[in-house]
């Protein structure tokens, strides 16, 4: 896949407008990124599956490039809207989403509200029900460009990623200005509402190394929702997953797309 053959296109609803990055064609995969950051993210992660013969929808979060639309008062409902219109003007109807951390709530959140639009769920380095406040600290560090660099690569080695891998390349691309609006968004429900994904087929990417999500919760989600289910971990990555193994990550996505009916 080049990249003269990516577009953009703008979804536009409510006084909302989401600016939708879109490389190959086939059926529709949706790609969401982590707390504070852009869809650019997953720029490798989008080219494989696009070479793999899917339609690859990565929508910028409110507040990140022409993607606008109110950030206060609202919730991860809004958010869910947001993707929902997407699959429906770019996806013909129906998708696959994929979410990053963060962004795997955005992704149950839609699958909840909108369970006609959605083949299934996938949820890369999603933390567990409760985790260590420390790891919020982390990012709150790692996510903030005043601060030296030096302290930043220590809080992306401590939560992001795994030992050997290049913190670095985490230093740029981060929206601090919709932080906190995006956490004001997840904070307005309860995690219930969003926790089961709807009913659509789950798969778990978790990552070795994830603090985020330890060994003694490799299970969690299986054990809750049973056959509904499919865990991949994925080694040599921790919470930023995305950038440490995008090859992985883009294996264990096709395999598991082309086995939903």
């Amino acid at each position: 896949m080049t990249g003269a053959a990516r577009r953009s296109e703008l979804v536009r609803y409510d006084g909302v407008e989401i600016e939708v990055v879109i490389d190959g064609n086939g059926p529709a995969v949706v790609l969401l990124p982590s707390l504070a950051r852009d869809s650019d993210d997953y720029d490798e992660v989008a080219e494989g599956l696009a070479a793999a013969g899917f339609r690859v929808l990565r929508p910028k979060p409110r507040g990140i490039g022409r993607s606008k639309g109110p950030m206060r008062g609202i919730s991860l409902h809004d958010f869910a809207r947001d993707i929902a219109e997407v699959v429906k003007a770019q996806g013909d109807g129906k998708a696959v989403i994929v979410g990053h951390a963060y962004g795997n709530w955005v992704a149950r959140m839609a699958a909840t509200d909108h369970p006609e639009l959605v083949r299934g769920v996938a949820i890369a380095a999603a933390a567990a029900r409760q985790y260590a406040p420390e790891l919020t600290a982390a990012i709150n560090v790692a996510g903030n460009p005043s601060l030296p660099d030096d302290a930043r690569i220590a809080a992306l080695r401590f939560a992001f990623f795994a030992p050997g891998n290049d913190p670095s390349v985490w230093l740029a691309g981060w929206h601090p200005e919709i932080r906190d609006y995006q956490r004001a968004a997840a904070a307005a429900v309860q995690q219930n509402e969003w926790w089961s994904g709807g009913t659509a087929p789950l798969l778990e990417l978790q990552a070795a190394n994830d603090p985020f999500k330890p060994k003694g919760k490799r299970n969690e989600m299986k054990d809750e929702f049973g056959s509904r289910v499919t865990v991949t971990v994925i080694a040599n990555a921790s919470h930023a997953l995305i950038p440490e193994q995008p090859r992985a990550v883009v294996e264990a996505l096709v395999q598991w797309i082309k086995s939903l009916t």
